[in-house]
């Protein structure tokens, strides 16, 4: 049982590395757009959002990490293997996230952690069939598309919507005005990005805390309700590595894909936010990345079509499609290597 509690909190600490990850890697969707208008210099920019990162938990709750430790059916793998699977898809969301950071690609922590788990999964198990819970996966492949297309539509919507408000306005008058707004879209952005994407961790974790027996799984292998440690520690991991910023990918999100003013940042924020607070709220994980994304590029189309480099855009949405796969193949090799290496970690 010693050895077992020991291997737990191992996977605990690398849940956080991961987390860290998360949030150094994501730093620039919460402000890569304050940072491009010159809103808020970096060093203020990272701090105001890993603030908010770190709240969000009092505003979000945790329908989201039920529905990340909800998404295998752990009943299906040999308890010996369970915690082999959790460690294994945390390696392979780790390490896309390391190649992804290196190459300035915004892609999403969070499907990279999805992949992992359903790689490592299916090495343990053998086949998919009854092992991925199905409403978890629709919501998450269906989002993939949803949650940028979203973002887009609101971002164009809002740049639009400004336009013709302030159409009298000069354009001095509207900048210094959106120069203070943005500072409230990125919080609010920085809300969703928090309360989303620290969610994920926090269910890996509770998972990790049941599949070595400290909790105790619900009926069908439902995750137990998440202690409240877990929720501080999650968040606190989100915010360091926010506050550590990922800076290759703030160049790609703020400056590489459109041109943004303070009027479109705070469009593309206040778009991206909306977006996160309902799925947050109604329990779907989504990635932050495709959502700030699409509605960069929905506030760049309002100029022109051309304003958006769509030769960019395009490289990331193969890194998108490209997350899941990949993230999913390091962690089943990870898998068969600590199956390998370690035999039962009981």
């Amino acid at each position: 049982m010693t050895a077992t509690l020991t291997f737990v909190l191992v996977i605990i600490f690398i849940a956080l590395v991961f987390d860290f990850s998360n949030g150094f890697h994501d730093a620039a969707n919460s402000i890569a757009t304050v940072v491009s208008t010159r809103v808020l210099s970096p060093g203020v920019a990272v701090v105001w959002a890993a603030f908010f990162n770190f709240i969000a938990f009092a505003i979000y709750g945790t329908r989201v990490a039920k529905a990340i430790g909800d998404g295998i059916n752990m009943n299906l793998i040999a308890s010996d293997y369970r915690l082999y699977v959790l460690l294994s898809a945390l390696v392979g969301a780790i390490a896309w996230n390391i190649i992804t950071w290196y190459l300035g690609l915004p892609t999403s922590s969070s499907h990279a952690l999805l992949g992992g788990y359903a790689g490592a999964g299916v090495a343990a198990y053998g086949g998919v069939a009854g092992l991925l819970k199905v409403d978890v996966w629709e919501k998450v492949i269906l989002f993939i598309v949803l949650s940028p297309l979203i973002g887009l539509v609101l971002g164009f919507l809002l740049m639009v919507a400004v336009y013709w408000i302030f159409r009298k306005w000069s354009p001095h008058r509207v900048d210094r005005l959106f120069r203070r707004g943005q500072l409230l879209s990125a919080a609010a952005f920085s809300l969703g990005h928090g309360g989303n994407d620290a969610q994920k961790t926090m269910g890996i974790i509770t998972a990790v805390l049941a599949a070595g027996g400290v909790l105790q799984y619900g009926p069908n292998s439902t995750l137990p309700p998440i202690p409240l440690w877990v929720v501080l520690i999650a968040h606190a991991a989100i915010a360091l590595g926010t506050l550590s910023g990922g800076w290759r990918i703030v160049r790609t999100m703020g400056t590489r894909i459109t041109k943004l003013k303070p009027v479109g940042g705070f469009c593309a924020e206040t778009g991206a936010a909306l977006t996160l607070a309902y799925v947050t709220l109604t329990g779907v994980p989504v990635s932050t990345t495709h959502t700030i994304t699409g509605a960069i590029v929905g506030v760049g189309a309002t100029r022109r079509l051309s304003a958006v480099k769509w030769g960019v855009a395009g490289r990331i949405v193969w890194a998108w499609l490209l997350t899941i796969p990949c993230a999913g193949v390091i962690a089943a090799l990870s898998f068969l290597v600590c199956r390998l290496l370690g035999g039962s970690p009981h």
